[in-house]
């Protein structure tokens, strides 16, 4: 079915309005300070093994203050068994010691704070500015870059998140926006995934432009 990308949004998000209206993040959490962690830890990392370690973790150090006594050792034994536990053990103490002194052990709204702690990049500083805040701000994770890229609701010159980022949200709604971010993930994670994608299962298959020349089917 060919579509103007008008309408292609307004077809997807329709879908997705009535199957999921009510959808928020996988990953299981306390707090703005254990929904960071939690997201510095998700990166190339599956949710469901976060939620297996995180709950020992906050058990632990429930809190930045409390973290930020921690060694690196001590957060690692925690960690050790997701992906780059080395790395990701260092950044949650070292944001942690930033939230205490410069933050009052607060985790802070704004896009330029969240950028300053360790291990935060764009991606985990959108998560928290929807999930957490409520903002209108779309984090662009591998599911939702193959994701937007295979629907077509993103043209090929989005070739970085960023740029996945910017169409995205100059095409969907503010209201929209924060579960936008869920639908088009989870729909990643769990139909359209990167091997092998459910398309016999896809209720979006009948307007999937994969067919179509230019196709980021493969991407």
């Amino acid at each position: 079915m060919v579509m103007t990308r008008k309408e292609r949004y307004q077809y997807i998000i329709g879908y997705f309005r009535e199957k999921m209206p009510e959808v928020t993040t996988e990953l299981e959490f306390g707090s703005a300070f254990q929904l960071l962690c939690a997201v510095v830890l998700s990166a190339q990392c599956t949710d469901k093994r976060i939620n297996q370690v995180t709950p020992a973790l906050f058990r632990r150090f429930p809190t930045a203050a409390e973290m930020a006594q921690a060694q690196v050792e001590e957060v690692l034994e925690y960690v050790k068994s997701v992906s780059y536990p080395n790395s990701k053990a260092k950044h949650l103490v070292e944001l942690s010691r930033m939230l205490v002194d410069d933050f009052g052990g607060e985790v802070p709204s704004s896009m330029d704070d969240l950028v300053k702690l360790p291990g935060v990049g764009r991606k985990t500083a959108n998560v928290m500015q929807a999930v957490w805040f409520g903002r209108a701000a779309m984090a662009v994770d591998t599911h939702v870059y193959r994701v937007s890229h295979r629907l077509g609701l993103v043209s090929a010159k989005a070739n970085t998140p960023y740029k996945v980022e910017q169409e995205l949200m100059r095409n969907i709604p503010d209201e929209v926006v924060p579960n936008a971010h869920h639908w088009l993930l989870l729909h990643g994670r769990y139909v359209c995934t990167s091997q092998r994608p459910k398309c016999a299962k896809c209720d979006l298959n009948d307007i999937c432009p994969k067919l179509l020349e230019g196709s980021r089917m493969n991407s």
